[in-house]
């Protein structure tokens, strides 16, 4: 039971931490092995360790993540002096029920043809670790 505890806490910890950067820089690694980042806003949904973001099922980081399903999400908070590394598994899903719960209209800008596009796809990222600096006092905390 303590370690349910301890992971429930761990998870609260982080969303608290993260829940109000609203884009992230995500890192996948390239068939050659060179890392790629992009911004991507992650999704408000209710936070169990898994993050939720947009994408097109053919997206050049689709394709990434289907070679190597590890990826690292950074968020940071320069007003909080608040940096935060996310590490885990990425996967790409059609689930057109979580993505209606998800979307919001401002979403169009970057997809014109909204949810009832068929590339419309979700990138799932099970968090496996996580870590934040606590600038002003200088410590770097694992969660």
């Amino acid at each position: 039971m303590a370690q349910h505890d301890d992971h429930s806490k761990a998870v609260k910890e982080l969303w608290e931490k993260i829940k109000d950067v609203r884009i992230a820089m995500l890192t996948t690694a390239e068939l050659n092995g060179m890392l790629r980042s992009r911004p991507m806003a992650t999704q408000k949904e209710e936070f169990d360790g898994t993050l939720w973001f947009f994408t097109y099922d053919d997206s050049g980081k689709v394709g990434e993540i289907q070679r190597d399903q590890n990826v690292n999400l950074s968020y940071a908070d320069l007003g909080k002096t608040l940096y935060v590394s996310v590490s885990g598994k990425a996967q790409m899903v059609h689930d057109k029920e979580k993505a209606e719960k998800m979307w919001n209209p401002l979403y169009k800008a970057w997809f014109p043809n909204g949810l009832e596009d068929p590339r419309l796809a979700l990138l799932k990222v099970e968090v496996e670790q996580a870590e934040y600096w606590d600038a002003p006092n200088g410590k770097l905390v694992a969660i």
